[in-house]
């Protein structure tokens, strides 16, 4: 009678938290603990159950098969460069080998790369991006680091001083950068300023650096600079920009993928 009786109130209170995730997105642990007046170690415990509809990562509760995964793929559907992405993911992602250590960054190019990793190797991973985090997350060989911290919900990226002091004792083989804009002149950019800390400390903790873009990114700039493009040992390109473009980019390693 007691185990019915647990297992009733665990139902119970996956139901509110599925309901409060659906409406809000991901939700502190801790937040989730005290609305529902329970501990915050009951909390894991029923996420734990298999077959839970919920998941915890970095101290934040998404579902297992997020909604907020859901609407990012189908945006990247929707979006006209994704093939352009894809191209330049699949091609990023032959240059990883086992047992790497890796930064992967946030935006709509490099949850393409999440999913073009080989799929056994043993990777150690770092990112601050929970769609990216519920990709890896189902990956059996990686050991995943997720940086916490405030949830910014429009780039669904986790943000701190303490993560960022976190990220900049790290030392990670190889870095894999988005941007919004790849100047040839001005640099790498992006719309986010929150981003641009956690860019520079994965940059400057990486062996080795690379920039992914489609090529829509090329010759445009946005407001938040980031780095200069010497900084990225090649620059890997999705898609059939001009000659024009391409030109500007010529004391740059840039790597075009068709």
């Amino acid at each position: 009678m007691r185990n019915s009786s647990g297992r009733e109130a665990r139902e119970r209170r996956l139901a509110s938290l599925q309901k409060l995730i659906e409406a809000r997105g991901a939700v502190p642990l801790t937040e989730a603990a005290h609305l529902l007046d329970v501990s915050t170690m009951t909390v894991r415990r029923d996420l734990a159950v298999p077959g839970a509809p919920l998941a915890c990562l970095g101290a934040h509760i998404v579902g297992s098969q997020p909604a907020s995964a859901a609407r990012y793929s189908l945006e990247s559907e929707r979006d006209q460069h994704a093939a352009y992405k894809v191209l330049a993911c699949r091609r990023a992602a032959a240059l990883v080998q086992e047992g790497d250590s890796l930064f992967i960054d946030c935006g709509t190019t490099l949850p393409h790369l999440a999913a073009a990793l080989p799929p056994d190797i043993a990777l150690d991973v770092v990112c601050y991006s929970l769609n990216i985090a519920a990709l890896l997350a189902r990956r059996p060989n990686t050991r995943l680091i997720l940086l916490g911290g405030l949830y910014h919900q429009a780039a669904a990226t986790f943000y701190s001083e303490e993560a960022l002091q976190y990220l900049r004792r790290l030392g990670v083989d190889k870095a894999f950068i988005s941007a919004a804009g790849v100047h040839a002149r001005r640099g790498a950019s992006c719309a986010n300023f929150n981003e641009v800390p956690i860019k520079q400390a994965a940059i400057a903790s990486a062996g080795e650096s690379f920039l992914i873009v489609d090529e829509s990114k090329l010759g445009r700039l946005k407001p938040a600079f980031f780095s200069p493009l010497d900084a990225f040992s090649r620059i890997i390109v999705g898609g059939r920009p001009g000659r024009a473009e391409r030109a500007k980019f010529k004391s740059n390693r840039l790597e075009i993928v068709t």
